[in-house]
């Protein structure tokens, strides 16, 4: 559990399961979501090359947001709030 933790970054096995919950919420969540807006807004078919381009795009900020939103639900707003921004560092974006 030591090495989980370090890798996580985390100082109890009770945050890190915390970590854990929010990660699998935000991801279960995100796909539903997503589903939602193919079915809702856009037409296409399941096995399309399109319809496969468009969820990724549409998926991932939906899974950050989504991340930010459960993580604030669960008191770890900083500790994802600090995984956003190095995603967005990677991305090219620029924070303060």
């Amino acid at each position: 559990m030591k090495k989980l933790r370090d890798f996580f970054k985390v100082d109890s096995n009770i945050r890190l399961l915390i970590v854990f919950i929010v990660f699998s919420v935000a991801g279960s969540l995100s796909l539903v979501v997503a589903d939602n807006i193919f079915s809702y807004l856009l037409e296409f078919e399941d096995h399309d090359s399109l319809y496969w381009f468009f969820r990724i795009i549409i998926l991932f900020p939906i899974y950050q947001v989504l991340l930010i939103v459960t993580g604030t639900i669960f008191g770890e707003f900083r500790y994802f709030w600090e995984i956003e921004k190095r995603i967005l560092k990677r991305l090219g974006f620029r924070l303060k």
